[in-house]
């Protein structure tokens, strides 16, 4: 074992480690390295294959607060916010600069009780009661991994991360066990683990509270080489979203199949599920089953969705967008309690299979609740009333032992 202690790092959180962690990880290459308690504050971190990093109890590395010292790909790439993130936040999956970064790296882990802190406070544009906006797009993700073989991440917290906490890029075989992300609720676009174009992905016993999304599958413009994401299997969470717990999307310029989400408690959310695909792709053999939802109408403006349970949506991102398909969706064993009923909207949708599912609709909000919100895509907004189940477009919509109720009656029913 290698230890970290050995090196004379800065424990306070004063200075600058990063040469020191890098040194420390090249030399611990098929060994284990251990870092001991302490706060060390570092710019950017560079994994290797054949490395366990082990954070012990009480150890923190913290995002340091110099960016020009962060590695940045960036090639006259602008990256200023010129319209709110809720209104254009179109990302093709390749972030600015990097703090914790390993490309093509294999057999690698992270694990132990210590935390990894993401600085947000460095990174915040305009600041309103339920919206903090970034101070350029797309920020520095906590953690960044591409065409990673063999990855497992387990115990540690991940926190206060100003944009995508956890981004796996093209990686195949994934375990991610006992997590814990805890983000700032009102920060956009700092979701918490986003598997992009990845397969064989188990994510399990963990707990992640969140603005943006909890557990987003996507399919980045970037990474198309990388293709499908599938066999993808995440079980026994808990999720707290001021967006979306469970979502696939928006980014769907591959396809996505073969996915279970199983034993799931979905809490103080404002979308439960949602299936976006915006840039094409398909969604094939999708399965939600065991899943408890409490969700509830955040904000009608900054936040995506109006208190959905479980939406679906196949609509075009733009007019120059390819439309893609979904079919075969199950959701077994449901039980929501929610400010919504569930949306289908959109071409290309069939084979919807709901079995067994429970739907408490009562108001929770003051807010109006009078549009339908599609963003992003050419229809954004619709004005349109609640309803326990709103079906455009789709096909072969199967309903079997489900029970939807309506405690205002004030609310529409729209079948």
């Amino acid at each position: 074992m290698i230890y970290f202690n050995d090196y004379n790092p800065d424990k306070t959180g004063k200075n600058d480690c990063a040469k020191l962690l890098n040194l420390a990880i090249n030399d611990s290459i098929n060994d284990k390295l251990i870092i001991d308690k302490g706060i060390y504050k570092a710019s950017t971190i560079f994994l290797k294959s054949n490395v366990e990093i082990h954070l012990k109890k009480g150890a923190k590395i913290i995002l340091g607060d110099n960016l020009e010292d962060f590695y940045d790909i960036r090639i006259n790439r602008d990256a200023s916010i010129k319209r709110p993130t809720w209104e254009d936040c179109y990302y093709d999956g390749r972030p600015s600069k990097y703090f914790i970064i390993g490309e093509n790296i294999s057999n690698f882990k992270i694990t132990g009780e210590g935390v990894i802190d993401g600085s947000e406070e460095l990174f915040y544009g305009k600041i309103t009661e339920f919206h903090i906006e970034g101070a350029y797009y797309p920020r520095i993700p906590l953690i960044y991994i591409e065409n990673g073989r063999n990855i497992e991440i387990k115990d540690i917290t991940l926190t206060r991360s100003a944009f995508w906490t956890l981004h796996l890029v093209g990686c195949d075989g994934v375990n991610i066990d006992n997590l814990k992300i805890i983000n700032n609720p009102i920060f956009t676009n700092c979701d918490g683990i986003d598997p992009d174009h990845c397969k064989n992905v188990n994510i399990k016993n963990s707990d992640i509270s969140c603005a943006d999304d909890c557990i987003v599958l996507k399919t980045t413009e970037a990474f198309k080489k990388y293709g499908d994401s599938y066999n993808i299997n995440v079980s026994n969470c808990r999720l707290k979203s001021t967006s979306a717990a469970i979502k696939i999307g928006t980014e769907s310029v591959n396809s996505f199949k073969d996915i279970t989400f199983n034993n799931i408690d979905i809490y103080d959310s404002n979308r439960g599920i949602s299936l976006m695909l915006r840039d094409g792709g398909f969604l094939n053999n999708i399965r939600f089953s065991n899943i408890n939802i409490d969700n509830h109408l955040v904000h009608p403006l900054n936040w995506w969705g109006r208190g959905e349970p479980i939406s679906i949506t196949n609509i075009k991102r733009n007019n120059n967008s390819i439309l893609g398909n979904v079919s075969n969706l199950y959701f077994e064993n449901i039980n929501a309690d929610s400010e919504n009923g569930i949306t289908i909207v959109g071409e290309s949708i069939k084979d919807i299979y709901f079995n067994n599912v429970n739907l408490n609709i009562k108001n929770k909000t003051e807010y109006p609740k009078k549009d339908l919100d599609l963003r992003p895509s050419i229809y954004n907004v619709k004005e349109m009333n609640f309803y326990k189940l709103l079906n455009i477009g789709g096909e072969n919509i199967n309903l079997n032992n489900c029970n939807f109720e309506i405690e205002n009656k004030k609310i529409e029913e729209i079948d």
